[in-house]
């Protein structure tokens, strides 16, 4: 899966609330990715709940390798301002494809998303996150959490899916582009501050 995390050329420092809209799109297209993946490694995910229930832990699980990330680069309120724009997009996006599928209210889904989104950031609050990756916890947590969804047939089978195959694939993706954007804001603003003379 291709990954584009380049910024169209432009002199202008990027926001945090910017850098988290490109990261949203990203981290949507991974999450659809391990879905696919996981359907094709023949488990069982049916459209409507069960699909939307799978994309909602995977997404959730993004959001908080993508915070801890954003932990290493920004300030505490950069780092808010990045959490939450990323939070909202992520959420936005979601409720708009099960509203659609499902028929119900955009709103409705989006406040789900959020809520789940809380609950599950204090669980994965308990497992550290490194300069070299998650540890061993903070992934099975993931795994843990996908119990939840799979069938029964399908539940022994999926801690191995995630824990080998998807998380740390999906953890690889987020940490690249993050690391991308990031350096290029960083050497945007180093060149202005010597070509301005601060």
């Amino acid at each position: 899966m291709r990954i584009k995390s380049q910024w169209f050329k432009s002199d202008r420092v990027k926001t945090p609330q910017e850098i988290a809209g490109a990261m949203a799109f990203t981290i949507w297209r991974i999450a659809d990715n391990a879905l696919k993946n996981t359907r094709r490694a023949n488990f069982e995910i049916a459209i409507g709940p069960q699909y939307f229930s799978f994309i909602t832990e995977f997404l959730v699980f993004l959001i908080q390798v993508a915070d801890r990330i954003a932990h290493r680069q920004l300030s505490a309120d950069d780092r808010f301002a990045f959490t939450s724009t990323l939070a909202n997009r992520v959420a936005e996006t979601l409720a708009e494809n099960q509203s659609r599928l499902m028929n119900d209210s955009i709103t409705n889904h989006k406040q789900l998303f959020i809520d789940k989104l809380n609950q599950r950031a204090g669980e994965y609050a308990e497992f550290n996150y490194g300069a070299d990756g998650p540890e061993f916890a903070f992934t099975r947590y993931l795994a843990f959490c996908m119990r939840e969804v799979m069938d029964e047939k399908d539940v022994e089978w999926v801690i191995d899916q995630m824990m080998s195959i998807e998380a740390p694939g999906a953890v690889d993706m987020v940490e690249k582009t993050m690391k991308d954007l990031f350096a290029k804001e960083a050497a945007q603003t180093r060149i202005r501050r010597v070509t301005s003379g601060d």
